[in-house]
């Protein structure tokens, strides 16, 4: 495991480690690299891996790899640990060799993967700040091969390495916390919502889009940006804060983004899509 002082980011500089393409194959194979590249609406991220990917990168498929069948559990309901494991053993994921996790810009798919290995168990995981479009930027070598399938990994998924929340613990953590609500301010305030079949937020919430995590380029902001924010939304150490999104997934980011300020943060993994699933629970606008 990397010391807690380490971040759970990584640089385009600091992952090819030179710019000697020798010295780049040598480090890009002391980690395993995974492709998260995703999208709410429009074309699957495969797409984008076969147009161009970081070499010797697998593609990882959020909805399949990194989340259950949509369900009672909601759109993007956590793996099991078996079906987790299966998948990361088929990507070549061992609990000895670090992983880095990547999408097109603003880690909002990456950090879902980042917060599922940490959740099941993997020691060291890290995400490319920037992603992709980062990595082009550094005029980082790009190819269109696909890498032979990777030696079968070893990791063993163990749940429990990062806090959840359940939906009544989500509820409680409004009251007596921060929750902060990850989604757009208007699908928070319940003007619109394109994706699930209910507008609003959870009582007590606060708005806390997670595109204030970073910068235009699609990098994190530095810790004392991030720290400021959060500390301003009423997030300040010692006291719990919890996040929810949508389904999952970029409450992940705002985790992330929290860890990076030095503000540990439980996620509600089912967020609204499975808050909305009981029709008992309040529902909030404005």
């Amino acid at each position: 495991m990397p010391p807690a002082d380490v971040s759970p980011l990584i640089t385009p500089a600091e992952l090819a480690g030179g710019s000697a393409a020798g010295d780049l194959r040598r480090r890009l194979g002391e980690v395993t690299l995974l492709d998260v590249r995703w999208r709410l609406v429009g074309p699957p991220g495969i797409e984008s891996y076969r147009e161009g990917h970081l070499p010797g990168a697998l593609f990882c498929d959020l909805d399949h790899d990194l989340a259950a069948p949509p369900g009672p559990g909601g759109r993007h309901p956590l793996p099991s640990p078996e079906a987790f494991q299966t998948a990361m053993r088929r990507l070549g994921v061992s609990a000895s060799r670090p992983v880095v996790v990547y999408d097109e810009a603003d880690s909002t798919s990456a950090a879902r993967a980042w917060w599922t290995l940490r959740y099941f168990g993997h020691p060291d995981v890290r995400v490319l700040d920037g992603g992709y479009r980062a990595w082009l930027d550094e005029s980082l070598p790009v190819t269109k091969d696909v890498p032979p399938p990777p030696a079968r990994g070893d990791f063993t998924a163990h749940p429990g390495g990062m806090p959840i929340l359940t939906p009544e613990q989500a509820a409680t953590l409004a009251e007596d916390g921060v929750l902060l609500d990850a989604r757009a301010p208007e699908r928070y305030r319940g003007e619109t919502e394109p994706v699930d079949p209910v507008a609003g937020h959870i009582p007590g919430a606060i708005s806390a889009p997670t595109t204030e995590n970073v910068d235009p380029s699609g990098r994190f902001h530095p810790k004392e940006f991030l720290k400021e924010r959060f500390n301003t939304l009423g997030a300040v150490p010692g006291l719990p804060v919890g996040t929810y999104c949508g389904s999952g997934v970029t409450a992940s980011h705002q985790v992330l983004a929290l860890t990076l300020a030095g503000l540990p943060a439980a996620l509600y993994p089912g967020s609204w899509s499975h808050w909305i699933t009981d029709p008992t629970r309040p529902i909030a606008t404005g």
